[in-house]
C-alpha cells in the first residue's frame, strides 16, 4: 500500500555501526521537508572499543527542492575531525549538475588518481539524499534506483537490485515490521586512487545489501539496516531509533 505524503516532514532516526559485532559509530540523521524544500543533517561519532584506535566526528548535510516523489539537492557540505585535523567538502548542484565545489584542503592530484573530467558532473546527485526514497510503495520498486554520485571528491555510480521483502523483528532495532532488501552495486567512475584496495574490494563485492524501511507515514523510506562483508568481519549499520 502506498504512504500518503505529509505536508510537512520533521523526523529523526538514530544508527549504530558495528565491525565484527563490535560498536564503532553512533549515528543520527534529522530530516526536513515542507514540500517544497528539504534538509538532511547527519552526525557521527566513533563510539565503544574504536576509541582506543581513533577518535573523530563528521557531519554532512544535504538541501535542496522536494517534489512529491525526488529529492534534487542544491547543496552538499562534509566535515570531518580526525587525529587533530580538518578536512571539509563543499558541492554546489544546480538543475541536477555540479556547479561548484571546493575541498579543503585541496587533494594532491597523481597519476593514481582517475581524473574528474566535466562529463563527469552532470546529471548527478549527493551521496546523502541519494539514499533516501520519497514516494513509491514498500516493495521492488524501491530496488530500481538507479544513482549517479559525486561527492566533491569522487564520482561513482550506485545500482540497487532487488532482493527479497523480508521482516525486521528484532526489538533491539527502531523498527519492527516488513521491509524490502536490495543488493548494492558500486561502480567507480573518477576521483579514486587506481590503487585504492577499498575501491577495488567495493567494486568486486557482490554482497553490499540495504535494507529499506518506511519512515511511519511520511511518504519517505529511509535504511533500516547496511551490511558489508569485509575481511575482518561484518560492517553493520542499522537502525536503532526513530521518530517521524
Amino acid at each position: 500500500m502506498a504512504l500518503a505524503a505529509a505536508a510537512d516532514v520533521d523526523a529523526t532516526a538514530k544508527y549504530v555501526v558495528t565491525l565484527g559485532g563490535l560498536n564503532v559509530a553512533n549515528i543520527s540523521v534529522e530530516l526536513k521537508d515542507d514540500g517544497q524544500k528539504f534538509g538532511l543533517d547527519l552526525k557521527a561519532n566513533v563510539a565503544g572499543l574504536a576509541n582506543m584506535v581513533a577518535s573523530g566526528s563528521a557531519t554532512v548535510s544535504a538541501s535542496g527542492r522536494s517534489t512529491s516523489s525526488t529529492l534534487r539537492p542544491e547543496e552538499f557540505d562534509l566535515m570531518t575531525h580526525a587525529n587533530g585535523e580538518d578536512f571539509s567538502v563543499d558541492v554546489s548542484y544546480a538543475g541536477g549538475d555540479v556547479s561548484a565545489f571546493k575541498v579543503d584542503p585541496p587533494l594532491v592530484d597523481n597519476y593514481n588518481r582517475v581524473p574528474i573530467e566535466r562529463r563527469h558532473l552532470t546529471d548527478v546527485t549527493d551521496m546523502l539524499s541519494s539514499f533516501v526514497f520519497k514516494g513509491g510503495k514498500l516493495d521492488k520498486t524501491l530496488c530500481q534506483h538507479k544513482m549517479q554520485i559525486f561527492t566533491g571528491v569522487e564520482r561513482f555510480n550506485i545500482g540497487l537490485t532487488y532482493t527479497s521483502a523480508d521482516e525486521a523483528t528484532s526489538p533491539r532495532t527502531g523498527y519492527q515490521g516488513p521491509v524490502i532488501l536490495c543488493n548494492i552495486k558500486y561502480t567507480p567512475v573518477s576521483g579514486h586512487f587506481t590503487t585504492s584496495e577499498m575501491t577495488t574490494y567495493l567494486a568486486d563485492s557482490d554482497r553490499i545489501l540495504i535494507w529499506y524501511a518506511p519512515l511511519g507515514e511520511t511518504g519517505y523510506f529511509i535504511p533500516y539496516r547496511l551490511l558489508l562483508t569485509t575481511s575482518v568481519g561484518d560492517l553493520s549499520m542499522v537502525l536503532t531509533q526513530m521518530q517521524p
